[in-house]
């Protein structure tokens, strides 16, 4: 049993020890106790001082990483793994690829989007010289998503444009639709109603023939906007209405898509003088 070791064991292997127990408690989904342990293994570790295994005081890092991660202390379970990844990368280790990558994620989701492109950029080339193309396709598709929340449209466009072709070529179909709903997006956002209309109804079609009807009513919300800004107000505005129809009847209700769809309609009749 492992716990019977611990006062066996010191130094480099009693820290071992309690990251085996971590890992198996972390298992059990009872993230706490799993943190405590990550945390004592990462302790021990690091009073070992220039003597500790660099990968086994990464490892209780990235451990505790992703324990404060279930817990949904993104920020501090970011701030971990970056220590994981920052040791890793140091010691040339080939985890430390697949640590960055989780790592980007958890930047983005704690909305820290600046730190999430520089980590992701560095992912990408890492991805391109191995040649892994689906690597590459979701570091670009992130790319652009934090570019996207930063309003900086072109290059968020140019993003989703170099993972888009990689997903078509790899016949990741839903993807594709992803990255057009996406474009259409910044396209309305950049006031391109044409090209933000065509990127829409690419997508539509995607998730249409799919029968993603959660992607789908994405994909009309930024066709509605689109007919909106080309100046064909009713079809618009008859396109968004559906979309409220559909959202609001859902058994799992997005409030906040409720609410920005709501927003739209009412700023477009406002802006007819309809209210």
């Amino acid at each position: 049993m492992l716990w019977e070791r611990i006062p066996e064991v010191q130094g480099a292997e009693r820290a071992e020890t309690y990251y085996e127990l971590s890992a198996r408690i972390y298992a059990r989904g009872q993230y706490d106790e799993a943190l405590a342990l990550a945390e004592t293994a990462r302790d021990i570790y690091s009073e070992l001082g220039a003597g500790a295994p660099v990968e086994g005081l990464a490892q209780a890092y990235s451990a505790i990483g992703y324990n404060l991660n279930q817990l949904r202390r993104i920020d501090e379970a970011a701030k971990a793994m970056s220590k994981a990844v920052e040791l890793l990368r140091e010691h040339k280790s080939p985890v430390a690829l697949e640590l960055a990558c989780t790592l980007g994620e958890w930047l983005f989701n704690s909305k820290e989007y600046e730190k999430a492109i520089e980590c992701v950029e560095e992912c990408v080339q890492e991805h391109l010289v191995d040649g892994n193309e689906i690597g590459a396709a979701n570091d670009f598709y992130l790319i652009g998503c934090a570019k996207r929340e930063l309003g900086r449209y072109e290059e968020a466009i140019e993003a989703f444009n170099q993972a888009r072709p990689i997903y078509k070529k790899l016949k990741e179909v839903i993807h594709v639709g992803r990255c057009d709903q996406k474009i259409a997006y910044c396209m309305i956002a950049l006031g391109d109603a044409e090209n933000g209309a065509l990127a829409a109804q690419r997508a539509l079609d995607v998730f249409q023939t799919a029968h993603d009807h959660i992607r789908e009513t994405f994909a009309l919300f930024e066709l509605g906007k689109a007919k909106v800004l080309t100046g064909d107000v009713d079809q618009g505005l008859q396109t968004l209405r559906k979309v409220l129809h559909t959202i609001a009847e859902s058994d799992e209700k997005d409030f906040d898509f409720i609410i920005e769809v709501e927003q739209e309609i009412a700023k477009t009749l406002r802006n007819r003088g309809e209210i």
